[in-house]
């Protein structure tokens, strides 16, 4: 039988058995039409295993800070994308300041230099009683389990009608969750001709909280140096800056004056895509292109799998904060951007919050003494313009409130009982010897190479 024949039989028995288990036959056995499960194409093993599912900053440090700390661990990072793409730098990408080689990075790299496996597939769900993550590449039993999905999308604020959040997302995409929305967005700005161009800045803890306004600051020189007709406005939803925010200032006013419009207070009541207009509290405003930045909330599979029906609070009052342990859940963990702490979301807090996960699963592996609380750090710089290259910074630690209990007796901290100590920054963009191009490079490349390795 040739091979048109094998392809016209296989494609006739598909559709017989779906027309027949589509059309309310209830004679049909459910194991007739069941997706049998099937293990992942893994090795066994009689180690202690690791799984760490998504290869974003915290996942790949969990998972190199698990094998470096407990050599014996079998680790997996299970993650569905081919390639990693770094938001933090991704600013400059768009405006030609960095190459995409520059921000782009290879998971079987870093699989191989720190000895773990990078499996590439999507999660479906969890078998919690037999410790076993699905697939679609197949189900892989673990010891422990790491969650760090990161964060989705929440336009509910804004709109319900799903017809306009597809538009939004496919049209005007936010531009924070890497790939091909910073490409969309890449393509707006280098074509962008006159006019408004509307950028958001979401309240609540979202993704890197100076990147809007790092952004609008790029956007903005990028159409000063073209001389266009052009100006970004840039609607913030919050009453004021809400990070380093006498440098962003300072920035705004001397800088780009007439490229740049800060509008504070901005809640958006309606957006009218054809007409292209964006309404607020108090005031309208018409755009030419636009990227909107919603709030953010908790992945989505962290409700598939049930560890909340909602996890739009980012799992508030369902993590251990000094674990960082779904409460109820032995050895299952989530870290990273979707856990609710008021820690910032940047790469740099969540690759140092990961060396302090991912010790702990060691030392819990080694049968050692579980490690003190530590503070994540986070390290931050923020351009302001690209010729010159200037840029400002802040680093922060964190730590409990004094006002608290004994933390060891708090099974969950709300982020308000957070506090910011030993914060450092730097505003002053326009002094000799402000933080410059090689800083800022000096950062991603010791980050880059952590993660990585060497090529």
């Amino acid at each position: 039988m040739d091979s048109s024949k094998r392809k016209f039989l296989a494609l006739s028995s598909v559709t017989i058995a779906s027309s027949l288990y589509g059309s309310g036959n209830t004679n049909v056995p459910k194991e007739a039409i069941a997706i049998k499960s099937h293990k992942a194409p893994i090795p066994k093993t009689t180690k202690p295993r690791v799984v760490v599912l998504g290869g974003g900053w915290s996942g790949l440090s969990i998972a190199k800070t698990v094998k470096t700390f407990s050599p014996q661990a079998d680790v997996i990072l299970v993650e569905k994308r081919y390639e990693f793409i770094s938001c933090p730098v991704s600013n400059l990408w768009l405006v030609d300041k960095v190459e995409l080689d520059y921000i782009t990075h290879d998971y079987l790299q870093a699989a191989r230099n720190y000895n773990y496996t990078y499996f590439n597939a999507t999660a479906t769900g969890i078998d919690k009683k037999s410790r076993i993550l699905k697939t679609s590449e197949g189900d892989i039993a673990f010891d422990y389990l790491v969650l760090s999905p990161g964060i989705d999308y929440d336009y509910s604020k804004w709109t319900t009608d799903t017809t306009l959040i597809t538009r939004l997302k496919q049209e005007y995409p936010a531009g924070f969750i890497p790939g091909s929305e910073h490409i969309t967005l890449k393509n707006k700005i280098h074509n962008f001709k006159e006019g408004n161009f509307i950028l958001t800045v979401p309240g609540g803890n979202y993704r890197c909280l100076p990147a809007p306004y790092e952004r609008a600051c790029i956007i903005a020189d990028y159409f000063k140096q073209k001389k266009l007709k052009a100006k970004v406005i840039l609607l913030d939803e919050n009453n004021a800056i809400t990070i380093k925010k006498k440098g962003f200032s300072s920035a705004f006013d001397e800088l780009y004056a007439d490229y740049l419009e800060y509008i504070p207070n901005s809640v958006i009541q309606d957006i009218d895509l054809d007409k292209k207009i964006v309404t607020t509290e108090f005031d309208e405003f018409t755009f030419a292109d636009a990227a909107f930045y919603p709030r953010v909330r908790g992945a989505k599979i962290l409700e598939t799998m049930g560890f909340a029906k909602d996890a739009k609070d980012m799992m508030e009052g369902h993590i251990n904060a000094l674990t960082y342990e779904v409460i109820g859940e032995e050895n299952i963990f989530i870290a990273g951007d979707a856990r609710p702490m008021g820690f910032s979301k940047s790469g740099n807090t969540s690759n140092s919050e990961g060396k302090y996960v991912g010790n702990l699963i060691a030392r819990r592996i080694n049968k050692e003494k579980i490690p003190e609380w530590e503070a994540p750090i986070t390290l931050c710089f923020s351009i302001v313009s690209t010729k010159p290259m200037n840029a400002i910074y802040i680093y922060t630690r964190y730590a409990f409130d004094k006002k608290d209990k004994n933390p060891k007796n708090i099974k969950f901290i709300d982020w308000k009982n957070f506090s910011f100590t030993k914060t450092l920054s730097s505003e002053e963009w326009k002094k000799e010897g402000s933080v410059n191009a090689n800083s800022i490079y000096s950062w991603a490349d010791a980050l880059y190479f952590d993660m990585f390795g060497p090529k």
